[in-house]
């Protein structure tokens, strides 16, 4: 199954060259994954309950047509990665225009985690029900190796270099 969210692009969503600012498209996509999980029953009031919170530690995105002001915008929601436990997952969002042209794509990788603990966690089987119906047969198992992956890591500095 795929999840679509519908936006009308508004004047505060461009940028200086009139078109769907990078900001936006960030933005579209959380509140895209955050429509999906309230209509499938895990939304903020629900996560509050579990004691539990969505975290994206990774996100990329590839650009192919221009979104203007006034447009509107259907954005869709598909689980592209899930680990076995569904600790981990990775969200795949495309960008449409009401015509179906593809404007652009994001993938957004995270955890979940206990809100007490702030580590992360399995959530309770409701969210891995809900989230097994957006899988796919190409959705691939993901694993903690995999964030070693990533291509960012921390690397500290001595704070007097910030001078």
């Amino acid at each position: 199954m795929i999840f679509y969210h519908k936006f009308e692009v508004r004047w505060s969503d461009l940028d200086a060259n009139k078109h769907l600012a990078n900001s936006s498209y960030v933005q579209y996509c959380a509140q895209a994954r955050m429509a999906f999980m309230t209509k499938e029953k895990m939304g903020v009031t629900q996560m509050s309950r579990w004691g539990i919170g969505p975290v994206i530690l990774h996100e990329r995105y590839s650009f192919f047509k221009e979104i203007y002001a006034d447009q509107t915008v259907i954005v869709s929601v598909e689980i592209d990665g899930c680990s076995e436990d569904s600790s981990i997952y990775r969200f795949l969002h495309k960008f449409y225009t009401p015509d179906g042209m593809h404007c652009a794509t994001a993938e957004a990788t995270g955890v979940w985690i206990d809100m007490m603990l702030r580590k992360m966690t399995t959530p309770p089987d409701d969210v891995v029900e809900a989230m097994n119906k957006y899988k796919s047969p190409e959705t691939e198992v993901l694993t903690r190796e995999q964030f070693k992956k990533f291509p960012f890591h921390p690397h500290n500095i001595d704070p007097s270099e910030l001078v």
